[in-house]
C-alpha cells in the first residue's frame, strides 16, 4: 500500500512520517483493498490550533477524508486518525443495517436525520463575478443513490455528485435542511 506523506510550510521529519505511517497503517486494516493513502501536514500562520493534518484514504471503492487541527502536530495526527476510525465504524454499521427491500430503503431515507447545512454566500469579485477557489477531479464509479448518500456522509459534505448505477446518468444527492436527503436527476 502506498502512503504519501507531504508537508506545506513544514519540513516533514522522519519521526512525523513514521507516526503518520503507523497510524494510517492501523486504519488500512479495516479495508480489504486500499489503493493509496495521502497525508498533508501543514502549519498555518494564525496562532493557536495552527498544526493541521489532512488524511485521505482510497479503499474498497470508498474515499475517506478527515482534517483536524491542534497546537501539536502529533496530537493533530491522533485526532484525525480517531475521526477516520469513527467514520469507518459509522459506515460499517450503516452497511450492515441497510434494509434489503426497496420499501425499507425508502423508510430509512425518510427516517434519516442530519444536521442542517450551514450555507455561506459565494465570494464575489469587485466586478461582480464569482470566484472559484478550488477545483477537484475524481473517478466516478457507478453507485446507487443510497450508496452515494453514505459516501457523502463519510466525506462530511452536504452534496455528492455520482454516476447512478441504474440509469448511468450523472446525479447529485444532497442533504436537505430538514435532515432528509434529496436527489437531483437530469431530465430526459
Amino acid at each position: 500500500m502506498n502512503i504519501i506523506v507531504a508537508g506545506r510550510n513544514i519540513d516533514v521529519s522522519e519521526a512525523l512520517r513514521a507516526r503518520v505511517t503507523e497510524k494510517v497503517g492501523r486504519l488500512v486494516n479495516h479495508f480489504e483493498q486500499v489503493q493509496k493513502a495521502q497525508a498533508w501536514l501543514r502549519v498555518e500562520p494564525h496562532p493557536g490550533r495552527n498544526q493541521v493534518v489532512e488524511i485521505t484514504v482510497w479503499g474498497d471503492g470508498l474515499v475517506l477524508r478527515g482534517e483536524e487541527a491542534s497546537q501539536d502536530m502529533y496530537a493533530a495526527i491522533d485526532l484525525v486518525v480517531d475521526k477516520l476510525d469513527k467514520q469507518i465504524s459509522k459506515f460499517r454499521s450503516r452497511v450492515i443495517k441497510r434494509p434489503r427491500t426497496l420499501a425499507g430503503r425508502r423508510k430509512q431515507q425518510e427516517a434519516a436525520a442530519a444536521e442542517a447545512a450551514l450555507r455561506k454566500p459565494p465570494q464575489e469579485e469587485e466586478d461582480g463575478s464569482v470566484q472559484i477557489s478550488r477545483r477537484k477531479r475524481f473517478e466516478m464509479k457507478p453507485m446507487t443513490p443510497e450508496e452515494a448518500a453514505i459516501q457523502m456522509e463519510l466525506l462530511g459534505h452536504t452534496f455528492f455528485m455520482f454516476r447512478n448505477s441504474e440509469t448511468l446518468e450523472m446525479n447529485v444527492v444532497y442533504r436537505r435542511a430538514q435532515g432528509s436527503y434529496g436527489l437531483i436527476e437530469p431530465e430526459a
